[in-house]
C-alpha cells in the first residue's frame, strides 16, 4: 500500500504545486505545499505522515525539474 501512498503524494503535490503559477513560487513553496498534501495523505489513509510528508515534499520541490507543474 505504501506504493499507492506514494503516488497519491506525487500526483496531489504536483497538482497542488500547480496552482501557484500566478505567483512565481520557489522550490521551498511547492515543497511545503507538497508536504501538506502528503501529509493530509497519509493521515487520511492511515499511514505514516512522516513519510507521506517526506514525498510529498520531494515531490513538490522536484516537480518543476520533470516540467510536471509549469
Amino acid at each position: 500500500m505504501s506504493k499507492y501512498l506514494a503516488i497519491f503524494a506525487l500526483v496531489g503535490a504536483t497538482g497542488v504545486a500547480g496552482c501557484t503559477q500566478g505567483i512565481n513560487p520557489t522550490d521551498t513553496d511547492r515543497a511545503l505545499i507538497g508536504a501538506g498534501v502528503g501529509a493530509t495523505a497519509a493521515s487520511v489513509s492511515g499511514r505514516n505522515v512522516v513519510r507521506g510528508a517526506a514525498i510529498g515534499g520531494a515531490a513538490g520541490a522536484l516537480c518543476d525539474d520533470f516540467r510536471l507543474c509549469q
